[in-house]
């Protein structure tokens, strides 16, 4: 007998396969679909559905047949170390990145139903705008909760939704018009708009993405824009800045 086959634990691995099926399936499924998938019977798979909804692994649908993936595990991926690993990859981008592009900075994570600032750097010299570390801002009018929710798979994206408390100030959109906006920036690769909480910023938001496509954090700035003399980067060139970043931050997170 080999020693993976001498230290397995079967009832481990049957929470992982079942952890492992929800998350590549587009739709919430039924004790009996999930049976069929695995090649167990109900009966196997009963108490180990029970365990992982009592944890929180794995939600019911409201009419309690069906089982999809909840949020814990990328709540759970974004605490420390890993956590404490993108901000230790993603600080040292930001801050030269604010010197150069001469505009403020900031790391947005999901964490625990809401859109969380994890780090800020705040532009060099007399004009600034910046978010403070900790604070906790919206998933309708933020260009940063915006694409973390466009980057998601369409599961992954309606618990977001269904589990984000509004912040003051945050009106709910119909689903149907925010997932087509958010499919529209998922298409575009980014958000480069207008601010929906301030007048004169202009938003760009970059995903960072995990291996599977799916946004782990979001890089923006709030670019507000020189009109005297100075000949500051303008927004074509810092959106370039950013989304290199990004790019940059996402291949180091995931080892690329």
């Amino acid at each position: 007998m080999s020693d993976s086959e001498k230290y397995r634990a079967p009832a481990l691995d049957k929470g992982l396969d079942i952890l492992e099926l929800l998350a590549n399936s587009p739709t919430a499924l039924s004790q009996a679909e999930i049976a069929k998938a695995l090649g167990r019977t109900t009966n196997e798979n009963y108490r180990m559905l029970d365990t992982l909804v009592r944890r929180s692994y794995v939600t019911r649908t409201p009419e309690g047949d069906r089982y999809m993936l909840s949020l814990k595990m990328l709540v759970l991926a974004n605490q420390h170390p890993p956590r404490r690993r993108i901000l230790d990859i993603a600080e040292p981008l930001m801050r030269a990145l604010s010197m150069n592009s001469e505009q403020s900075s900031h790391l947005a994570l999901w964490e625990d139903s809401d859109i969380v600032i994890a780090s800020a750097f705040s532009a060099p010299g007399n004009w600034r705008q910046s978010l403070r570390p900790g604070a906790v801002i919206g998933i309708y009018n933020t260009g940063s909760g915006r694409i973390l929710a466009a980057f998601q798979n369409k599961t992954l994206r309606s618990r977001m939704l269904q589990d984000h408390q509004l912040v003051v100030g945050e009106e709910r959109v119909d689903n149907a018009t925010f997932n087509a906006e958010l499919d529209a920036l998922r298409d575009k690769g980014c958000a480069v708009e207008p601010s929906k909480t301030v007048r004169g910023t202009t938003n760009i938001s970059f995903p960072i993405l995990d291996p599977t496509g799916n946004a782990i954090a979001a890089l923006t700035c709030p670019f507000i824009e020189r009109i005297d003399d100075y000949a500051a980067p303008d927004v074509h060139e810092v959106t370039r800045m950013f989304g290199d970043a990004a790019r940059d931050i996402g291949q180091q997170v995931n080892g690329a």
